[in-house]
């Protein structure tokens, strides 16, 4: 009986999610389909924070450089690289005037790097509008242009671009579709533009910010402990009165991201305790959410034969729809196989880095540590 009282609820959630994000996602629009005449081009300062990325900066950095937006500056920030970041750097900027480079040779007590790294960057800017953004990012020609004309359309304080990922491995790739279920499960996005919902989003590809809204959310300095600056940024934003919406951004903004699922958990080791404001009781029910939701449902209803199976049949029919249907997702034939796996992944991240944070008492990032009780100052 218990089996049964739990495989129908976990069939009406997996229905009513897959209703919801397939209605819901179709409400965000692409950044591509925005229009690219400007009337009017108030300045913007491209704010990148870079640290040991000499892999990655020189094409990123050169897609910025090949922006066709007619006012902009390009200020990075070189938060103590030791390897040939700087040289790199120094090499674009000889034949870019735009590029503004700043270096940190010593990391600021009460300050992760990352946020310390973009505070000083606006610190160092004039300019109206702010692009934070990061160091492995690529973007197409004209995004500046549409995101401003989407900015100007609906009188936006904050918009954020969900950058389009690419990875060479096809096991990450299937774990990334069923981590953006997740996160449009608790972000719920489309939600984000209406004042009245206390919903909101921020992302580090590119947090696109008007600088009266940043500097009246409080800048950086009121996120300097947050390893989630780029969620926690778009929280403040939107609580303090800031109009916020997003857009997807493929073939405009794309991002590289892990090379193996191997990266991708030891890379949410360091930020994901953060999301539950460093509560070990919300992180621990999140995790047996992910277990009960994601990870047991189908293997164990298939297990148990008719009429259970049937069941779970409906289930793997609800991830195929949510896997191709889903306005922000684009999945190969075989990743709805791999729900229950990908589930269990995320399950593993929560759990591994909420007891090693607990354990250790707090976290290191960017090689140096920083104590929960520090962290914990900024809840």
């Amino acid at each position: 009986m218990i089996v049964l009282i739990y495989a129908v609820l976990m069939l009406i959630s997996w229905v009513s999610v897959t209703i919801l994000l397939i209605i819901n996602t179709r409400r965000i629009s692409f950044l591509k389909d925005m229009p690219v005449a400007l009337e009017t081009a108030p300045l913007v300062a491209v704010i990148i924070a870079v640290k040991d990325e000499e892999a990655d900066v020189e094409e990123a950095l050169q897609s910025v450089c090949r922006l066709q937006y007619p006012h902009f500056h390009i200020i990075v920030v070189n938060d103590r690289s030791t390897d040939n970041t700087a040289a790199i750097l120094q090499r674009i900027a000889i034949n870019e005037p735009r590029i503004t480079i700043i270096t940190i040779d010593e990391l600021a007590e009460g300050w992760l790097g990352k946020n310390h790294a973009l505070y000083k960057g606006y610190m160092a800017s004039t300019e109206e509008w702010l692009l934070f953004t990061d160091a492995d990012v690529k973007f197409r020609p004209h995004v500046l242009q549409k995101a401003m004309n989407y900015i100007r359309q609906k009188r936006l304080d904050h918009l954020v671009v969900l950058p389009e990922v690419t990875s060479g491995s096809h096991l990450f790739q299937a774990m990334m579709n069923v981590f953006t279920i997740m996160l449009d499960i608790k972000l719920r996005p489309w939600t984000v533009s209406d004042p009245d919902s206390s919903s909101s989003i921020g992302v580090g590809a590119f947090n696109f910010v008007k600088r009266s809204a940043y500097e009246k959310a409080g800048t950086h300095a009121a996120i300097s402990l947050r390893p989630d600056d780029d969620l926690k940024l778009g929280e403040r934003i939107k609580s303090a009165g800031g109009r916020q919406d997003l857009l997807y951004g493929d073939q405009e903004v794309s991002l590289a991201w892990y090379n193996s699922l191997s990266e991708f958990v030891n890379g949410l080791m360091k930020n994901t305790y953060s999301v539950f404001n460093y509560r070990f009781v919300f992180a621990m029910a999140a995790a047996l959410a992910a277990l009960l939701v994601f990870v047991l449902p189908v293997p164990l209803l298939l297990l148990m034969g008719a009429p259970y199976a049937w069941i779970a049949l409906a289930i793997i029919g609800c991830h195929i729809v949510l896997l191709y249907g889903n306005k922000g997702i684009r999945a190969r034939w075989w990743h709805f196989i791999l729900v229950p796996f990908a589930g269990l992944v995320m399950a593993y991240i929560v759990i591994r880095a909420s007891i090693l944070t607990e354990r250790q008492g707090g976290i290191y990032w960017r090689k140096s540590f920083y104590s929960l009780s520090e962290l914990r100052k900024q809840l």
